[in-house]
């Protein structure tokens, strides 16, 4: 091939908009097939369960139904009607069968890690979530077990949680970045392990890119240390990032001990720097975020007062929540009159479960 070709610009234009093509096309067969299978697969629950609802098995062999369909159907058509897989084909028509079809935007797998979650609340949440942040099966698991919708919902009033759990996470301004607490489990730190800050800034970097997707959708990394120079004087930013959704810089503090008022001190001193010497006229103020492991909720207001509204201080844990205490709070937050249980049972009346 000619080298000249190669070079030419008018070339490599064409040569990245075959690509865009193709990429795109890609995705649409994706979406084809994950919508096809979907559909299929909803229509199957359908007919075992109007089969079962039509009386037309004695009920003696009810049990022993969802069985003999998956033998019968392997035979015919191959190990795609696994006993689960039928049983998941039964559920998805159960939580679908009236108002909203299961989203055509998410594969089979997905649906099977959702079709797990037994509060309809919580399954929605991941459902809208899976599709706004287009996670992928792995990372569904994942959030899944770091319980974020439990997390993101305890620190929530009620009409708070339930718009959650419909829309998702929806990142409108800067407190919307927030996780109470930001957990790290992903960097498997042995128990009990002491770790510097330097190092648990090496293992951020090192995991960057599920670090990215804990931190949530529209992170750019920037840069590690980010110097800053004040009268010949230098500091240094942990971490810096950009976020496109909210277009402003986030700068991230990471604390091992308990977070002094001179560190929010400091980060309001990097914002101002920010703001007017990095930000250009079409980026919104800076966002601080200091990670500590400790926070003294009386400190940080005292600390903060009339300070910029920017700058939050978040804990962070290196090892997963305890769940069934997140799941009672949550349950404190809905359930005094009854409205968890009322909002579950609705939801299960609008998908006919």
């Amino acid at each position: 091939m000619s080298t000249a070709l190669t070079t030419d610009a008018g070339y490599q234009q064409l040569l990245n908009r075959i690509g865009e093509v193709y990429t795109a096309g890609r995705v649409r067969a994706h979406q084809a097939v994950n919508s096809a299978m979907t559909e299929t697969y909803w229509q199957i629950g359908h007919d075992i369960v109007e089969f079962e609802q039509g009386g037309k098995i004695r009920a003696d062999y009810g049990k022993s139904l969802l069985n003999n369909l998956s033998r019968d159907l392997k035979l015919r058509h191959g190990k795609g009607f696994s006993r689960s897989n039928v049983i998941y084909m039964r559920l998805l028509y159960l939580h679908y069968s009236k108002g909203q079809k299961p989203s055509d935007l998410l594969s089979w797998s997905h649906h099977v890690e959702l079709l797990r979650i037994d509060e309809p609340l919580e399954r929605s949440f991941y459902e809208q979530q899976a599709i706004r942040e287009k996670w992928s099966v792995p990372e569904l698991k994942r959030q899944k077990k770091s319980s974020l919708f439990l997390r993101l919902a305890s620190t929530k009033d009620k009409a708070g949680i339930l718009q959650l759990a419909q829309q998702g996470q929806v990142i409108a301004q800067p407190a919307d970045l927030l996780r109470d607490p930001f957990v790290f489990e992903f960097l498997k730190i042995p128990v009990p392990h002491h770790i510097s800050e330097t190092e648990l800034e090496t293992r951020l970097c090192d995991h960057l890119q599920p670090f990215l997707l804990k931190l949530g959708k529209g992170f750019t990394f920037v840069g590690r240390q980010y110097r800053i120079t004040l009268n010949n004087t230098h500091y240094r930013v942990d971490l810096v990032f950009y976020h496109r959704i909210l277009r402003c810089f986030v700068l991230i503090d990471l604390k091992i001990n308990d977070v002094e008022h001179h560190d929010i001190g400091q980060m309001n001193l990097y914002l101002g720097y920010f703001a007017a010497e990095e930000n250009t006229d079409d980026d919104n103020p800076p966002i601080g975020i200091i990670l500590t492991r400790n926070k003294d909720e009386l400190l940080v207001e005292y600390a903060t007062y009339e300070m910029n509204s920017q700058l939050f201080v978040q804990k962070y844990q290196l090892y997963l929540p305890d769940r069934e205490e997140l799941r009672s709070e949550l349950e404190r937050t809905l359930s005094a009159s009854g409205e968890l249980r009322d909002e579950n049972e609705k939801l299960k009346r609008e998908h006919g479960e």
